[in-house]
């Protein structure tokens, strides 16, 4: 009786130590665990702005509806949805993609408590020209946010708004949602205003910490740090580690791939990107997803199993996100199909392959 009652202690002790363990674990942490779980079921799938609009309908009116084109297309939600802060420096209502950030926060909380991964992106104004983040007519923005003083308060009032928001992104007990944080993402082009032709390394480097630096002070704990530059189709060690902020301030590894030009051209340079990028991140313990990724209005009715599906299915990716479904009086852009979209049945055969994760496969 004494030694069952001594296992037993002893079995009490080890749960009890499991579960202080988990809960000194920080948000970031926990999802870090998470992904690297899932990632030995496939890949998930992400969609951003997934719950706002879609190709022919718009979320603000109306609300609550808990409308999605994938969900209409495949009868599930995406594993992952992407938000955008972009405004919130301003101190704006709405972003620029004119979705209110009350929206978002609801839109983004009830996503987690799903049992969904969240991924945040930010598409600041340029602080000095007052432009929009596609601003690159001054080359001076990133150095003057690291020593022009007056620019430098400006933006600290950024950071701060940006600050105060993610605090808010809490469940109604007060956990902070975990989230993939990705900020100064496709460095390597120079359509932003912190792009390489914009900033020296060094310069970019700066920007990266200063952010990072600033958000972690305010107990940020719930940030998985991703650096996401551009399709590029021929990094080496010497070219990419110059903007790598480094391995104790980046978590996931991502890359923005978009088909503009032949398929030929796409499927060359994102294998032999993904080639890099995974021996990279193996070497570093990272991981790896591609963070934004798509075919503008998706043209080819198999572009998703015979195009993209091949090249994601050689690599060990935790994600990939197509970007969100625009259908507006100033334009068309879509990334994913709704059930009347030529790809839709791609899409589906897509969503049915045993290694491709949607909400469900990630919550059994």
């Amino acid at each position: 009786m004494k030694k069952l009652t001594y296992l037993f202690l002893i079995a009490m002790t080890a749960i009890a130590c499991t579960n202080v363990n988990e809960a000194s674990k920080t948000g970031a942490q926990q999802l870090l665990e998470r992904m690297q779980v899932l990632q030995q079921k496939g890949y998930m799938y992400g969609h951003q702005d997934d719950p706002f609009y879609g190709l022919t309908w718009d979320g603000d009116t109306m609300p609550g509806t808990d409308r999605s084109d994938v969900l209409a297309t495949v009868g599930d939600y995406p594993a992952i949805m992407g938000f955008d802060l972009g405004g919130i420096e301003m101190g704006d209502a709405k972003n620029l993609d004119s979705v209110s950030f009350d929206r978002i926060r609801t839109e983004l909380i009830k996503h987690h408590l799903r049992g969904g991964i969240v991924t945040i992106s930010w598409h600041p104004r340029n602080p000095v020209t007052g432009g929009n983040a596609w601003d690159v007519s001054d080359t001076t923005v990133v150095d003057q946010i690291l020593h022009n003083d007056s620019v430098k308060q400006k933006f600290d009032i950024w950071m701060t708004r940006v600050s105060d928001f993610l605090k808010t992104l809490k469940t109604e007990d007060g956990t902070p949602v975990p989230i993939i944080f990705r900020p100064w993402h496709e460095n390597n082009g120079s359509w932003f205003w912190w792009g390489q032709k914009l900033c020296t390394d060094e310069q970019y480097l700066g920007l990266w910490n200063t952010l990072q630096d600033r958000l972690k002070a305010e107990q940020l704990d719930n940030l998985l740090w991703s650096y996401s530059p551009n399709l590029d189709g021929g990094w080496d060690e010497e070219r990419f580690t110059k903007r790598y902020p480094g391995n104790d301030r980046v978590e996931l590894i991502g890359e923005d791939a978009y088909q503009w030009g032949t398929e030929e051209e796409f499927v060359g340079a994102f294998d032999k990107d993904l080639t890099f990028l995974c021996d990279f991140a193996k070497r570093n313990g990272k991981l790896v997803a591609v963070t934004e990724c798509g075919y503008k209005n998706i043209p080819d009715s198999t572009w998703w199993t015979r195009v993209l599906k091949p090249q994601l299915d050689k690599y060990p990716i935790s994600y990939f996100l197509t970007w969100r479904n625009y259908n507006g009086t100033d334009k068309v852009e879509y990334f994913a199909p709704d059930p009347d979209q030529v790809s839709a049945a791609d899409f589906k055969r897509l969503y049915e392959a045993a290694n491709t994760l949607f909400l469900k496969d990630i919550n059994q």
